[in-house]
C-alpha cells in the first residue's frame, strides 16, 4: 500500500516472516505515534527492506510493527527517494532509479479488507440491559459496516447486530444487548467482530494511519471531536466544541511542553554530602532503549546533561506494551529530603463533596502531569542520574521524587483557587460539577482558561464529560464502581501465589465501601497474605481461601453496588454488627420509605478485642464506625 500522508515505511511482523529479510538493523521495542499524536503503534525493530519493482531492486529502512491495516505501507521517504510518478488515469506508477525510469501497472484488489474489532475495556452487561461499549480497530477514520463474530454469538447469549460504524481515532462504539437473566462478563481485547472496508480499485489507499503531517491544529481538532463524540444532544455538543476550540492548544498532544508556573518544585535537603550510587547493570537491548528515551527527553527539553556531584541509578521498567518506562531510584536523595506537608485531598471526602444534587460532571486529566512542572534551577543538579553513556539531570518534575505529589497539588490548587466552588483537584485529576448545562459550560470555560494561561496540556484520552472519577461513576444521586473495573476483578482467575493474592485484595479493597461485611469475608485471604517478610514462605492457598475468593466475587454481582449521597435534614441511621473476629456497619437514611445506603464499613479486630463480651463489641463497632465515617 502506498500512503502519501505517511512519513515512514512500515511492515508487519507477519508479512516480514514471509520474506527473506531475517536480520534486523536494530531490534528493541518502542513506539511511534499515529495521526492523533497519542495513539501508539508498537514497533519491534527496523529492517533494511528490499522491494523489487519489475526487474529493479529498491531499498528503504522500514519499521517492523505488530499491527497495521495492511501488510506493508510505503511512506513519503520511499516515494521521494525514487521520485514516484502516479498516473491514476493510466493506472500506472513510474519510479526513477539511477536515472532509469521503470513503469509498472497498479494492481487491482479483488477483495475487500476486513479488520478486527476488539473491546478496549472489560465489560459487564447486566440482565435484560443494553450497553454502548468502546471498541478499537486498526484504521483511524472510516464509516464502515460492522459484522458481529459468529463464534461469540454462538457461545454467549449476548446480541450484536450488523451496523454502520463511524470510526474516529481508531475507536468507535457498538451496542451490546443481554437478553438473559444473568450478567454477562466480556474481557478486555475480546474479539467481537470485524469491519469491512470498501473494495479498493488500486493499491493507493488513503489510510490516514501512520505518522501524518504533525499539524497541532488537526491533532487538537481530532482530540476535541473524540472527547465530545458520545454526546447525543447536538446543540450541547456544538456549544462545548465552541468552548474547547478557544483553548485548542491544551488539547494538542503532539509536542510536550512545560507549564508557566510561579511555583517551581524545590528539593530542600538536610546538611548531608551529595548521595551517589553506581548504575544498575543493563542488557544491550535495554541500554539501546535507555539511550533513545534519554535523547527524546533531551530534545523535548525535559532533560539536560549534568556535571552534578549527585548521582542516582536509572532503571527501565517493563510496560505491558513491551516498551519501557524510565524510573530513577531516588531512595538516597529522598532520605535526605525535608518532607513537604502540603495536604493531599481525602478521596472519600472528595467523592462526597461532588454530590448534593449536581447533575453535570466533567473530568480533566493533565498529560504527563508531573513532567509539566519545572524544577527550581538551584535544585536541578540534585536530580542527576547516571547512565552507561553519561550523567543527566531533570529540568522538570520527575516521578519518584519525595515531594512531587504535594508540589503538584499546591500548584493546581493555587491555579484553580477561584474555581473551588465548582472544581476539585486530586493531583492530576480535575473534576468540575454543576447543576445545569449552561452553568457547566461556563465552569468548564473558566477552568480551561486558567489551564491555558498556565500552558498546561490535557490528556484527552483520559478526560470525560460523562464523569468517571477516581475509579468511580458519579451521578447526581450517588456513586458506584466503574462497571469495567468490576468486570476486570470478576475476570481474575483464582490466586495461587502471594503476589497474585495481594493483587486481588488490592483491586477489591478499592471498592470495599460498597460491600457489606467485606473484612470478615476476606479474612481468610488476609490471614495468608498479611505476613512479615521473613514468614512469606509460609503462604498457602487452601480451600478456605478459595471459598473466600469466590464469595467476594459473588458479592460483587449480588450486592447493590451503589451508594447514595446523603440528603440534608434527613436522619442518618447507623446499623452495626459484631462477629467473632470483626465488626461491620452500614450508614443509611430512610427516604420516603426507601432505604438509601450511604456507606459500608467493616474491619477485623485484634486478638484482645475478640475477647470482649457482646455489649463491648457492639460499642466498639459504633466507635470504629464513627471514626471511619466522620465525614458524614
Amino acid at each position: 500500500m502506498i500512503d502519501t500522508g505517511a512519513t515512514n515505511t512500515l511492515i508487519t511482523e507477519k508479512a516480514l516472516l514471509s520474506t527473506h529479510h531475517k536480520e534486523f538493523t536494530s531490534k528493541y521495542p518502542w513506539k511511534l505515534y499515529q495521526a492523533d499524536g497519542q495513539t501508539p503503534l508498537e514497533v519491534v525493530g527496523v529492517v533494511q527492506l528490499q522491494i523489487q519493482i519489475k526487474s529493479t531492486n529498491t531499498n528503504i529502512s522500514a519499521y517492523v510493527v505488530k499491527h497495521l491495516c495492511t501488510p506493508c505501507l510505503l511512506g513519503t521517504k520511499y516515494i521521494n527517494k525514487y521520485k514516484f510518478k502516479i498516473d491514476a488515469g493510466a493506472q500506472t506508477i513510474t519510479i526513477i532509479n539511477n536515472k532509469d525510469e521503470i513503469t509498472t501497472n497498479i494492481i487491482k484488489h479483488s477483495h475487500s479488507i476486513r479488520l478486527p474489532v476488539r473491546l478496549i475495556n472489560p465489560v459487564i452487561v447486566p440482565p435484560y440491559e443494553n450497553r454502548n461499549v468502546l471498541v478499537s480497530t486498526d484504521i483511524s477514520t472510516a464509516t464502515t459496516i460492522f459484522q458481529p463474530s459468529f463464534k461469540l454469538i454462538q457461545r454467549t447469549p449476548i446480541l450484536l447486530s450488523n451496523n454502520f460504524l463511524n470510526v474516529r481515532n481508531y475507536r468507535t462504539y457498538i451496542l451490546i444487548q443481554n437478553p438473559s437473566s444473568f450478567p454477562q462478563y466480556l474481557s478486555k481485547n475480546l474479539f467481537v467482530g470485524t469491519i469491512q472496508l470498501p473494495q479498493f480499485s488500486d493499491t493507493l489507499c488513503a489510510s490516514s494511519s501512520m505518522e501524518r503531517n504533525n499539524d497541532p491544529n488537526s491533532v487538537a481538532e481530532t482530540n476535541i471531536h473524540n472527547l465530545l463524540i458520545h454526546l447525543t444532544d447536538e446543540s450541547q455538543k456544538h456549544e462545548l466544541k465552541e468552548t474547547f476550540d478557544r483553548y485548542r492548544n491544551i488539547f494538542d498532544t503532539l509536542t510536550p511542553d512545560v507549564a508557566n508556573s510561579t511555583i517551581c518544585h524545590a528539593i530542600n535537603t538536610i546538611n548531608h554530602p551529595p548521595p551517589s550510587s553506581k548504575p544498575y547493570p543493563l542488557s544491550y537491548k535495554k541500554k539501546e532503549a535507555l539511550f533513545n528515551i534519554v535523547q527524546s527527553l533531551i530534545q523535548s527539553g525535559h532533560l539536560r546533561e549534568s556535571h552534578s556531584s549527585y548521582s542516582e541509578p536509572a532503571i527501565l521498567v517493563d510496560k505491558k506494551d513491551n516498551t519501557y518506562r524510565l524510573v530513577i531510584d531516588y531512595k538516597k536523595l529522598n532520605s535526605i529530603t525535608i518532607k513537604d506537608e502540603f495536604p493531599l485531598p481525602n478521596m472519600e471526602e472528595t467523592l462526597q463533596e461532588v454530590g448534593s444534587g449536581y447533575n453535570y460532571f466533567s473530568k480533566l486529566d493533565l498529560k504527563s502531569g508531573f513532567q509539566q512542572l519545572p524544577i527550581d534551577e538551584k535544585d536541578r543538579h540534585k536530580t542527576a542520574f547516571r547512565t552507561p553513556f553519561g550523567l543527566y539531570e531533570w529540568n522538570v518534575l520527575a516521578q519518584g521524587l519525595k515531594n512531587a505529589p504535594p508540589t503538584f497539588q499546591r500548584v493546581l490548587s493555587k491555579l484553580l483557587e477561584d474555581c473551588r466552588q465548582f472544581c476539585l483537584v486530586y493531583l492530576d485529576d480535575i473534576i468540575i460539577f454543576s447543576k445545569s448545562f449552561e452553568e457547566h459550560r461556563i465552569h468548564l470555560d473558566q477552568v480551561l482558561s486558567r489551564l491555558h494561561r498556565a500552558n498546561f496540556q490535557l490528556n484527552p484520552l483520559k478526560c470525560a464529560i460523562a464523569i468517571d472519577y477516581l475509579g468511580h461513576r458519579v451521578t447526581h444521586t450517588g456513586i458506584s464502581p466503574l462497571p469495567e473495573k468490576i468486570a476486570s476483578i470478576l475476570l481474575l482467575k483464582e490466586r495461587k501465589t502471594l503476589k497474585e493474592a495481594n493483587k486481588f485484595l488490592g483491586a477489591l479493597s478499592w471498592y470495599r465501601k460498597f460491600i457489606p461485611r467485606f473484612a470478615t469475608t476476606a479474612a481468610p485471604v488476609h490471614a495468608v497474605t498479611n505476613l512479615p517478610k521473613n514468614l512469606r514462605y509460609k503462604f498457602k492457598w487452601s480451600i478456605e481461601q478459595s471459598d473466600a475468593f469466590h464469595e467476594l466475587k459473588k458479592l460483587l454481582t449480588e450486592a447493590p453496588l451503589f451508594l447514595h449521597f446523603p440528603i440534608d435534614n434527613n436522619h442518618v441511621i447507623l446499623s452495626t454488627d459484631a462477629a467473632k473476629n470483626g465488626i461491620s456497619s452500614v450508614l443509611h437514611q430512610d427516604v420516603d420509605g426507601q432505604i438509601h445506603n450511604l456507606y459500608y464499613h467493616s474491619q477485623l479486630i485484634s486478638n484482645i478485642q475478640q475477647r470482649y463480651d457482646t455489649g463491648a463489641k457492639e460499642a466498639l463497632a459504633i466507635a470504629l464506625s464513627f471514626k471511619r465515617m466522620h465525614q458524614f
